[in-house]
């Protein structure tokens, strides 16, 4: 028989389990198990199938060889394997193979993408722009050493990338800060604004805005003695949270970090004040005015301690009123610094700083704040009060 070789349209990536394999030209992904990883290795144009099967034969128990010569006239006729060299264009270049990755990634097709910006890497080592895509697109199939290995690569050309810096901490398992810097989150949203509210609720499912909404809804139906609140929402971004509580809200005022962020929100005309600034020193300059509620959806994923923001949060409450929030749920108390770069906490965690705040809990739920690379985020949907209200029905 005519000696077998590899397409060489295909590109290989070592799994854990084998190999993944992938055709640039018939667009087709391949998952070759650990026997067969071997012998796609020995097919170098030099072994016919009877040859590879003898090269095999002595690992493998018996019974596996039919198997494999089944295979193998399976990997032929998907032209995995060859038996000869066609006449064919010129091999792509790492320009060509990156963005055939960013074409396969917004398909979903990110283990394909992975293998295309894989070996675009290796085809051009010293560009720091394909490490930074190496390291993106590892990170999203969960090659964790090697998003590591690709965003440093990148931070040598880049050491001021204050963004990626802050990826590698969590990355190389380094002690994490106690929140995040002021520069990292004014440089994702400063880029991140433009598209933030497609990419979030039509490509993420973002629902985090509307579960926060139904457990404030649900901590006010009892309570005949709400009217229209005075609203204070922490982290308001572009206002997605604002336009969902502003029929409830007499006055809504606002605060976020990024002014980029608070432009978007002020085109909306949703809030009766919007501040630019960061939320533990305007919260260590409190207002003169108590709210009735204080919304947090989303903003305490950058803060890991939340001792930072609850008590003062609480400080500026009217008696009895809510404090709302969401973080993302964490199983390593107190919190960690995820890969992600966002903080997730612990439940009890949440518990503890409610309990020293001297709020109460309303309610708890855990929910699906939004998918991440096709995976649903956990998170805990909190509402708590100010605990003077209980104290005021006692006296």
């Amino acid at each position: 028989m005519p000696p077998l070789l590899l397409n060489p349209s295909v590109l290989l990536s070592p799994a854990d389990d084998g190999y993944h394999a992938y055709d640039i030209h018939k667009q087709r992904l391949f998952r070759l198990n650990p026997t067969a990883a071997l012998l796609v290795e020995l097919c170098d144009g030099q072994r016919g199938q009877s040859e590879l099967l003898d090269k095999v034969g002595p690992l493998l128990p018996e019974s596996a060889l039919p198997g494999c010569a089944e295979w193998l006239k399976q990997a032929v006729a998907d032209q995995l394997l060859l038996e000869s060299l066609p006449g064919s264009p010129s091999p792509p270049t790492a320009e060509e193979l990156q963005q055939m990755a960013r074409d396969l990634r917004r398909r979903d097709q990110v283990l394909a993408a992975f293998i295309c910006q894989q070996r675009a890497t290796e085809l051009a080592p010293d560009d720091p722009n394909q490490w930074y895509a190496l390291g993106e697109i590892a990170h999203i199939v969960g090659r964790r050493e090697l998003a590591r290995i690709g965003y440093e690569r990148y931070q040598r050309a880049h050491p001021d990338d204050i963004e990626i810096e802050h990826l590698l901490i969590a990355l190389r398992d380094e002690a994490p800060p106690s929140r995040a810097s002021d520069a990292y989150i004014q440089q994702l949203y400063s880029y991140f604004a433009a598209f933030y509210e497609k990419n979030m609720c039509d490509d993420l499912e973002y629902r985090a805005p509307q579960l926060l909404l139904a457990a404030i809804d649900s901590a006010l139906a009892d309570d005949s003695r709400r009217g229209p609140l005075n609203v204070l929402e922490l982290g308001c971004g572009t206002g997605l949270f604002g336009q969902l509580i502003r029929p409830m809200a007499e006055r809504l005022c606002g605060i976020d970090l990024s002014a980029d962020m608070i432009a978007r929100a002020r085109d909306r005309k949703l809030y009766d004040r919007l501040e630019t600034a960061e939320l533990t020193a305007w919260l260590a300059s409190p207002p003169a005015e108590t709210f009735d509620l204080v919304a947090i959806c989303d903003t305490l994923i950058y803060f890991g301690d939340l001792r930072q923001v609850i008590p003062p949060a609480a400080r500026i409450l009217a008696a009895g009123g809510l404090l709302a929030f969401t973080v993302e749920v964490g199983a390593a108390e107190p919190f960690r610094l995820t890969d992600s770069g966002r903080f997730a906490h612990h439940q009890r965690h949440v518990l503890a700083v409610a309990r020293e705040a001297g709020l109460a809990v309303i309610s708890q739920t855990e929910e699906t704040l939004r998918y991440e690379y096709g995976q649903p985020v956990q998170g805990w949907v909190t509402v708590l009060r100010d605990d003077n209200v209980a104290m005021h029905a006692n006296s």
